[in-house]
């Protein structure tokens, strides 16, 4: 996968392991992704679906989209499209998506590149593969993920932050079997470039095949694990999970996975997971569609003041 790789993880620095005080967070529920299409009739699993949202606070949604090879003519992405009240995060792992919002952010993110983008009290945006793309196809496949925002930040001004993938911070096990990209947030004392609001942790960590990864986790941070591709085990009980699989963790200061030792031909390259943590935020969620808010009032509110016009700041096209 084209998500930015390094040929000789020796020179990274080196995750140290857990202490031995620390407490390794069991498997509290392991779900399956179902299949979905999303905007102009993309592909995506819902990684999700099916869990409590008390057990993904601060995070709402995540939809894995593709991976899906396309012939000349099929990419598809989202026609104009309001938000309020959240955050979105685009990670292109392969293939291009251009963005376009009413604040005048925007630009183009591929292979290991990230789109942070803060809704706050309104924006529209706009998500499509280049012409150049639609004309030739190819492979694409990538995560978005919906991180919500408290109360005193629902309404903050928009803002889009473009995060290029030579910005991750890189890392390694200490036996250089898993190489660890850190999108946001502090994993041993090493930084991502996402500015969040919601303090949160994300990660991408491709392991090779029999490798295990031992990650110290912030203690008041939730722990989600959900498998990209490949086939491996989650938890010091070593639960299976497989691709399109996600696991909740409980608490705990440490969290374990590891890929199996014989992985099907087109994993050859071993566990792809991402791991997301992040304070929950423990405020009333009233959602509908592409607003986030506390109360069904806020939203109501919302809907009006998108179909008034008053939501963001249309372009002509939108």
């Amino acid at each position: 996968m084209p998500a930015i790789t390094v040929p000789d993880l020796s020179v990274l620095p080196s995750i140290p392991a857990p202490g031995p005080a620390a407490t390794q967070r069991p498997v509290v529920s392991r779900t399956t992704a179902p299949h979905g299409l999303e905007g102009e009739g993309f592909p995506v699993k819902r990684a999700f679906a099916g869990v409590d949202l008390s057990l993904l606070d601060p995070f709402i949604m995540m939809d894995e989209m593709g991976e899906v090879d396309y012939g000349p003519g099929e990419p598809k992405g989202t026609p104009w499209h309001p938000h309020r009240g959240f955050e979105t995060v685009t990670y292109i792992i392969d293939g291009t998506m251009d963005h376009a919002d009413s604040y005048g952010g925007g630009g183009t993110i591929t292979n290991g590149a990230t789109q942070w983008m803060t809704a706050g009290s309104g924006i529209l945006h706009i998500e499509a593969p280049p012409e150049r793309l639609v004309t030739s196809g190819g492979l694409f496949h990538g995560l978005q993920l919906w991180v919500n925002l408290p109360r005193t930040d629902k309404l903050a001004t928009p803002r889009y932050q473009d995060l290029a993938a030579t910005d991750v911070a890189l890392l390694c096990s200490p036996d250089g079997g898993a190489l660890v990209r850190v999108i946001a947030g502090d994993l041993a004392g090493h930084r991502g470039p996402g500015d969040t609001h919601t303090p949160i942790t994300m990660v991408h960590a491709t392991l090779a095949p029999g490798a295990r990864l031992d990650l110290p986790w912030r203690r008041d941070f939730n722990a989600l694990v959900y498998v990209m591709g490949g086939a491996g085990t989650v938890g010091p009980a070593d639960a299976p999970l497989r691709a399109g699989q996600l696991a909740v963790l409980g608490t705990g200061d440490a969290l374990t996975v590891s890929a199996d030792p014989t992985q099907e031909s087109r994993y050859a390259a071993g566990l792809d997971v991402v791991v997301l943590g992040g304070a929950p935020i423990r405020e009333p969620i009233a959602w509908a569609g592409p607003f986030v808010m506390n109360t069904r009032a806020e939203v109501v509110s919302a809907f009006e003041d998108y179909q008034a016009g008053r939501l963001g700041h249309p372009l002509p096209h939108a």
